[in-house]
């Protein structure tokens, strides 16, 4: 398994197609935007860049990882050459659908097809193939170049020998892999989502400020980074997305999404790639307290 195919040059599929080329695998990273692709590859070449400065890889190994990046438009060619194919367009359950329909028509009968969706069945996915015994769930971490963990969910019909190859293949990205099954959330955002979404219905009844919650859950609890900065950082659309799929998947009240959390999205307030969330990054990295009311009513 030496040929990779990503679909998805954004925050997570340049992260990944990074992790794979610097680890010597042979890269091609797919999107239907030749912007999107440019944009995929200057952030891989500068965050490459970085861990030179820090002394974390030589010059050698960045500029060999660069060179093992090969970008396109063309889906039905690169899914043609590849052994495996992760899959990390946007989270839409419809939109992943219809690109798996694709990749087994187009791929290989032995290419694994892997997705890095964090909260859509896997099962549903691979039910649109004909080879649901390679399908697999591959959940990197953001930033996927830094972050070690990666949760690999088993799909209904996930074989023993497909799991294994990706648990092996995620060490020898440098990863610890973690095995779950495949139920809606995983176990990363079955915890992580009602935690934030918790801190969310405290800012809206009041209980406390952003800035206080925050403080509380990073001194207290010593999480690096507090639930509502870390809703910001993931994206509020991408953080109600998962929650309504937890909502539709167990159909109980403590995964319903805080009304906050709808009108903001609603809003266009999405956090750090909008510029303002809970936030205001808007003139600069440094996030600061909005200053508007965050109360119900």
């Amino acid at each position: 398994m030496k040929k990779i195919m990503v679909i998805g040059a954004g925050t997570m599929g340049n992260g990944i197609a990074h992790v794979f080329a610097q680890n010597g695998f042979e890269v091609s990273l797919v999107d239907i935007s030749e912007e999107s692709l440019a944009k995929g590859l200057a952030t891989i070449e500068r965050n490459l860049n970085r861990l030179v400065e820090k002394g974390a890889i030589d010059a050698q190994t960045a500029s060999a990882a660069i060179s093992n990046i090969h970008s396109s438009t063309d889906l039905k060619n690169a899914a043609g050459q590849a052994d495996l194919v992760v899959e990390a367009a946007t989270e839409d359950r419809e939109l992943k659908k219809g690109i798996f329909k694709q990749l087994d028509e187009y791929c290989g009968p032995d290419t694994i097809l892997a997705t890095n969706t964090s909260s859509i069945s896997i099962t549903e996915i691979a039910a649109v193939t004909g080879r649901p015994e390679k399908v697999i769930g591959m959940h990197f971490m953001n930033p996927v170049p830094i972050m070690k963990l990666v949760e690999v969910i088993r799909g209904y019909s996930t074989s023993d020998s497909v799991t294994k190859r990706i648990l092996e293949l995620s060490r020898e990205l440098g990863k610890i892999p973690t095995e779950v099954n495949d139920y809606p959330g995983f176990i990363a955002n079955r915890i992580l989502m009602p935690m934030i979404n918790e801190a969310i219905e405290s800012l809206f009844h009041g209980v406390a400020g952003v800035h206080e919650i925050d403080t509380v859950m990073k001194l207290g609890m010593g999480h690096p980074m507090g639930p509502l900065q870390l809703a910001d950082f993931i994206g509020l659309d991408v953080c109600l997305s998962i929650l309504e799929v937890l909502y539709e998947g167990f159909r109980q009240p403590k995964y319903a999404p805080c009304p906050l959390l709808v009108q903001m999205v609603t809003a266009g307030k999405l956090g750090v790639k909008s510029g303002e969330g809970f936030y205001d990054y808007s003139s600069s990295k440094k996030a600061e307290v909005v200053s508007a009311q965050f109360r119900q009513g």
